[in-house]
């Protein structure tokens, strides 16, 4: 699987080194290391008025927030490696 977070000024801003930090995090605690590759990436062109445009595979999501993120990772990456 592959995840990309946009880095760009208005994600940055947005906090897109939080969400980096999570999946980092969420990634090592489920030990789904081998599973996964992350990078940035400059803007996705999805830009929003709340949040961090994530792409996990093809599937663009944008308005990420620390908040919501337990609930999106669950979902959209742990449901989508498991075939949920």
């Amino acid at each position: 699987m592959n995840i990309q977070i946009c880095v760009g000024s208005s994600c940055h801003l947005k906090g897109s080194q939080q969400i980096i930090e999570l999946l980092q995090r969420m990634i090592e605690q489920n030990e789904i290391c081998a599973d996964i590759t992350l990078s940035g990436r400059f803007c996705a062109g999805k830009c929003n008025r709340e949040g961090v445009t994530v792409i996990v595979d093809d599937d663009v999501y944008t308005g990420v927030i620390e908040e919501g993120f337990h609930e999106f990772f669950a979902e959209k990456v742990l449901g989508k490696l498991k075939g949920v």
